[in-house]
This record gives structure tokens, sequence and C-alpha cells, in this order.
């Protein structure tokens, strides 16, 4: 494949960090190091994941291997206790500059259709813990599609956001008309789809899919900083939190109203509602323990 970067290994021996990055990265990969991303905690109490796609040369063109890759270091940050809300982010140059269209240009119709070519993509939207998108530089075509996969969107200040699928005569098939269409409104979502244009990270925040922008910079460690203040709350009552946002795209106001009262109520089975609401009757600060 065309577009093969170097191993991780062979970019992790010329960093200054390599030491850490690179136990982090056997640890998280079961003894086996990753090929395409860069995975470690982060956060003063390493209660963040960490997941930094790793392809310069192809600006992180997300290929099957990289997002099967992703879906793994997911799963193991999703078991571990430790950790509280996840950020994914690229270079500065390219979050991830679409889909790897040397590896999908032959396909058939019969291979996408029977293999569901692209449906381990949505494992990221299906993680239980927050996940936090920093995109700086490209997000297009399917980079697009991960970061509207995530629950929080930062951006850098030269970050680019669309959809140009149509431009290579096919549409989004990762979320893109769905997502999109949710979170900026038909007509801008439309006009991205059917012309390819591109936004800018300012036209991004203010149509709602992004909610914050920072110089390039500062933008990995604006998304950590929420990412810690994410992971000091209860991890269980966070998922519930999640949960009751994400049904308001799948289920009618009533429906999602009675769902969200249910979720309200099950807090008060936790020991972390006790303790919350004690602190805060005590005037300190609570020590929630994820139970």
């Amino acid at each position: 494949m065309a577009f093969l970067c170097r191993s991780a290994a062979s970019l992790l021996k010329s960093s200054r960090a390599a030491p850490v990055v690179l136990s982090a990265a056997r640890l998280y990969s079961s003894g086996t190091q990753y090929e395409y991303i860069l995975v470690e905690k982060r956060g003063a109490k390493s209660d963040v994941g960490f997941i930094q796609l790793n392809r310069p040369k192809a600006l992180n063109a997300l290929c099957d291997g990289l997002m099967r890759e992703v879906g793994q270091a997911l799963d193991v940050f999703e078991a571990d206790g430790e950790v509280g809300a996840i950020v994914i982010t690229g270079s500065e140059r390219a979050f991830a500059a679409g889909a790897d269209i040397k590896e999908m240009q032959n396909r058939t119709f019969q291979e996408c259709y029977g293999g569901n070519f692209l449906a381990h993509w949505n494992r990221v939207s299906t993680v239980k813990k927050p996940v936090i998108a920093a995109v700086n530089g490209f997000a297009l075509g399917g980079g697009c599609e991960l970061a509207m996969m995530c629950d929080i969107i930062y951006a850098g200040e030269k970050a680019q956001f669309g959809q140009p699928e149509i431009l290579l005569g096919t549409i989004p098939g990762a979320g893109g008309t769905q997502r999109l269409t949710r979170a900026v409104g038909k007509s801008l979502a439309m006009e991205l789809v059917l012309t390819g244009d591109k936004i800018n990270a300012e036209v991004a925040r203010q149509s709602g899919l992004v909610s914050k922008v920072y110089p390039a910079d500062q933008l990995v460690s604006e998304a950590v900083k929420c990412g810690e203040k994410i992971a000091a709350n209860s991890k269980l009552v966070s998922a519930m939190a999640k949960e009751a946002v994400n049904a308001a795209y799948e289920l009618t106001l009533a429906e999602g109203n009675r769902l969200e009262k249910r979720l309200f109520h099950a807090t008060f089975a936790t020991e972390d509602r006790k303790e919350g609401m004690t602190a805060f009757v005590e005037k300190r600060k609570a020590n929630f323990q994820d139970n």
C-alpha cells in the first residue's frame, strides 16, 4: 500500500520522549507496539487516555489498520479504571485528511456490502467514557467523521473541516451525512456534502460543530485539561450523563425526558451521588469512588 508510513518504532527512536511513549505503547497493546498510533496516559493523575494518529506521510489517512488499532486502544482505556476521559488527536498539519483512498479504490460493491465496510469505525461512538477530539489542520472526509464520533471537539485556529467525498464520486460512509446535519443543520451540511467545500475552525465553532478554538500549540494541552476535569467526576455518573445527552439525537423530546429521568433516578443508587451531595452540604470537595 502506497500510503504505508514508517512504523511508530522508527519515529520514536528519534524522539526525546521515546522512553515514556514507547513504554506506554507497549503497555496498551499488550506487548505489541502499535504501527499507526501512539498511545499513553496523560494528566497530573494519569487519568486521561491519549491516542495520537501517527501516519505523517499520509496526513494520517485512516487506513483499516489504523482504525482497528484505535478500536483496540479504546477497548483498553475503557477497561482501565484509572482513565476517566480519552483524547484523540493527530498532528498540527492534519488530524486526519480522510480515509485511505488507495486502500479502497478497487473495492467492489459485493466486498463493501458483504463485509459491512467501515462498520468497525463506529467503535469510537460507542465508548462509554467521554472522548475528546483535538483537531489541528485537516479533518476531511473520514477525518471529519472520526472527529464527529467523539463527544467534544476542540479545534486549533487553522483547522479545516469538510466532507469532500462528492469530488471522488461517492458520499460519506461513516456518519458524515447524519452527524454533520445534526451538528450544523441541513443547509450548511448539504452545502458541504454537495460541493466538497471546507469550513475553518471559527465557522465550525459558530455553527456548533466545535465547542472551542485554541492556538495550535495549545490545543492538545487544553483538550487534556478538559479530560482531567471530566475524569475528576464520578466515572459512573459521567457515563450516565453521556448516555442521556446522546439519546437526544435518537429520541423524541418526551422519550428523551423519560430516559433522563430514569438515569437521574439511577444516580440515587450510587455511592457517588450520596458523596457528591454530602460534600456539597459539608462544604468540602467530593471524593468520588466510581461506585
